[in-house]
Parts: structure tokens; sequence; C-alpha cells
């Protein structure tokens, strides 16, 4: 995931544009949001329009919906496809006819809905690659990671053995059981 794929813009190159951009805002509760300079975010697409973009993020956000992850994490999916729809015209083809294919009411209609359409073209390649490229980068970036409480990569910190490997504050107090008399050693 390169670093670029989620970036500020400056109000020229917002007004310039180029195929689209997707933008929000983090919330003001996400625990990045005191770390980033401004809670406002945006992805720049090259190939995507306004309109594919928000058809894909519905896309995206039905096959993984996570109540409270923050819409920047599934706008770095889009970012990603779009950059990859970039490099080749057969990427930007399929992602173009896939695109169509879920028609241009699939973003706003109900959940059910997205579901059932997914579900016809689930063994389509389009919805194989969205949904390879979902999991790599949705769940390969610290605004999901935060959500999910996990602290990220520890072997620079000495490793699990020594940072959390013994950390069992998920795991509900067990009872203690007399199981009988200690063995006589």
């Amino acid at each position: 995931m390169g670093g670029d794929a989620v970036r500020t813009m400056d109000r020229r190159r917002f007004i310039e544009g180029g195929a689209g951009v997707l933008t929000g805002v983090l919330a003001v509760l996400h625990p990045l949001a005191a770390l980033v300079p401004s809670r406002a975010w945006a992805v720049e697409l090259r190939t995507l329009s306004q309109a594919d973009a928000t058809t894909l993020l519905a896309m995206i956000h039905t096959i993984a919906p996570h109540d409270g992850l923050d819409e920047a994490a599934y706008a770095l999916v889009v970012g990603a496809i779009d950059s990859d729809a970039a490099t080749s015209a057969d990427n930007r083809s399929q992602l173009n006819a896939g695109l169509a294919s879920l028609g241009g009411e699939f973003g706003a209609a109900a959940e059910d809905v997205r579901v059932a359409r997914l579900q016809q073209i689930e063994f389509s390649q389009f919805f194989q690659s969205v949904r390879l490229k979902t999991l790599l980068v949705l769940y390969n970036n610290p605004i999901a990671w935060a959500h999910f409480g996990y602290e990220g990569e520890v072997f620079s910190k000495g490793g699990y053995l020594l940072h959390g490997f013994n950390d069992l504050k998920w795991l509900p107090d067990v009872p203690l059981v007399d199981s009988g008399p200690m063995p006589i050693t």
C-alpha cells in the first residue's frame, strides 16, 4: 500500500481535478484523528468517475461491512483499485464492465439488495479481484488496525513474548475450580 493513496489536496488541485476525487472527514472520536494534521482526507481518482467510485465504495462496504470503521479505510481500497485500473487497459475495461453490470442504482440500494446482486456475480473475475483487493488493503492499514484493536507488528518492539503474549484482557475471567488435593512430589 503506497503512502500516496490517501493525501490531502490543496484547493487548486481539487478545482483542477482529474477523473475524480473521493473525499471525506475522519471521525472526531477516531483514534487517528488526533494524530493527523487534518481530519479531512481525499483519494485522487485517476480513472474512476465520482459516480463509479461511489458504486465501488458501496460494493466494498457490502463485501466487508464493519460498523464504525472509518470511511477513509474503505477509501484506501477504492484508491488501490483505481491505481490498478490506471496501469492496464485490461484492468480498466474489466473494472468499467463490472461497475456497469452493477448498475448506477447499486450504491443507493438497500444492503439486502446489494448483497443479492453481489451473490449473482460472486464468481466473476471482477468480483473476485475487488474482494481480494479489499482483503489486502482494508485490513492492512493503521486505520483498520486501530478500529479492531490491533497494535501492529511487534518484532521491532521485542516480539510477542515481551509485548502482549500474556495479555489476556479479551478473555473473560475464569473462576478457579478446586480440582482436588495437590499431588505429593
